[in-house]
């Protein structure tokens, strides 16, 4: 049913901001921007997912819930959107696991720089049944133009979307029986607690409970994104470059990977970079 993740939506408090900020992280331009419905968008499209930054505009009622949800913050992780080849039997599903979907609207968007327009069917669950993670479902007409590269070692795609929990068998209910993705891995550490990877497409959907007492055991966060790199150490060097604090390169606990932490230059937003060791030939 679901077939990979669309795109992840990012509130940020100013746009151009966030903007300049996301073009530098990413070593991209954007794909898309617009306004309307009280919000100014910057869509950058990678390889295999789409991150919206989202920011308020004027005073109407959904700016002002916009500005409420960020409060003191620069940005913060809003919302899944999961990509699905047929709407109609996703929604049928909704409904039969009992997630309350919305109805499904017809969605148009217009590129500001280009007229370019792109349609879409889509969804909602309710967010009371989610574990309090917005989450919607987009059937696509077309493709997404690509964000092209604006310097040296950009980053390729989404590795994986990180959900802290303080429930993981609810959570992996959710994600596992309810919506249907792939649990490929479940493994539980006393220093870092439980980690749960769900397969959506080519990246990974990793829900994580901490070994800390006195969190929400009913709702689920969003909480940070770790993006996929060619080369880790040459996109550090462009990102140290371009005045960005990013951690030494470290081994990652998964085997044949190396992360880094990106500090600052994100709104705010928990950031990882990732790479992969090349698959040895057959």
């Amino acid at each position: 049913m679901i077939t990979g993740l669309d795109h992840i939506v990012a509130l940020v408090r100013d746009i151009d901001a966030a903007r300049a900020v996301y073009q530098t992280l990413l070593g991209r331009a954007p794909a898309w921007q617009n306004s309307g419905d009280g919000a100014d968008r910057v869509l950058f499209t990678l390889e295999n997912v789409t991150i919206e930054l989202m920011a308020p505009s004027g005073t109407g009622a959904n700016a002002a819930r916009m500005r409420e949800l960020l409060d003191d913050h620069d940005g913060m992780l809003a919302s899944l959107c999961f990509r699905v080849a047929d709407m109609a039997r996703m929604h049928r599903r909704l409904e039969r696991v009992a997630l309350k979907p919305d109805p499904v609207a017809d969605v148009e968007s217009r590129d500001a720089a280009t007229g370019a327009v792109l349609h879409w069917k889509r969804t909602r669950a309710a967010t009371e049944l989610t574990r309090g993670v917005r989450m919607f479902f987009l059937a696509l007409t077309g493709q997404r133009p690509q964000s092209i590269a604006t310097d040296v070692a950009p980053i390729e795609g989404l590795d994986h979307v990180v959900v802290t929990t303080e429930d993981s068998d609810r959570a992996a209910a959710l994600y596992g029986a309810r919506l249907g993705l792939d649990l490929a891995l479940d493994r539980s550490h006393h220093d870092w607690g439980q980690l749960m990877f769900f397969r959506c497409g080519d990246l990974i959907v990793e829900v994580v409970r901490r070994p800390v007492a006195g969190g929400d055991s009913l709702h689920d966060r969003l909480w940070g994104l770790s993006w996929r790199v060619a080369d880790i150490d040459a996109t550090r060097a462009r990102l140290i470059k371009a005045g960005v604090d990013v951690s030494e390169v470290r081994n990652g606990r998964k085997p044949g990977t190396r992360i880094a932490t990106v500090r600052n230059g994100t709104c705010g937003i928990q950031t990882v970079l990732l790479e992969r060791s090349p698959k040895p030939a057959d």
